[in-house]
């Protein structure tokens, strides 16, 4: 018995149209696109009368694989919560880049915010936190040298 890969990290969203176009504009790509209710997934997530929306988003290669939800039953009674990078539980995702102060431009033109401007970590990696539609945080990371 063993664990052969992380299969997908799964984002519940309010707005799925502005998640799926955020990680468009990041360059994965739309993969797949449904819709699931039923006494089965009821069961599987343990919660009643589940109908959701999801898209499935993956970068060209097919390394990364991101579903977004959205839950139109039951909806979540506290609604978006703003998580900080020291929130405890999983609070980003981090994505390799290239020409990480493209990306940043790009996104702040877009009106994302910005935990700070771009980092160098040492002589290996410029980092940047950024925080995208209904409190998503993204770690981008480019490898330098």
């Amino acid at each position: 018995m063993k664990i052969k890969r992380i299969d997908h990290v799964s984002i519940n969203v309010n707005d799925l149209t502005e998640a799926k176009a955020f990680f468009i504009d990041l360059g994965l790509e739309v993969q797949a696109e449904w819709e699931m209710a039923g006494e089965q997934l009821d069961r599987i997530v343990g919660l009643n009368d589940v109908k959701t929306t999801c898209v499935g988003l993956g970068m060209p290669d097919g390394q990364v694989w991101i579903e977004l939800v959205k839950f139109h039953t039951p909806s979540d009674e506290k609604g978006i919560q703003q998580p900080f990078a020291n929130t405890l539980g999983i609070q980003h995702i981090c994505f390799s880049v290239e020409d990480i102060e493209a990306i940043v431009a790009k996104l702040k033109n877009r009106g994302t915010e910005i935990f700070s401007e771009i980092q160098q970590y040492e002589e290996s990696y410029k980092l940047c936190y950024v925080r995208g539609p209904e409190g998503i945080i993204l770690e981008l990371a480019e490898k330098i040298g």
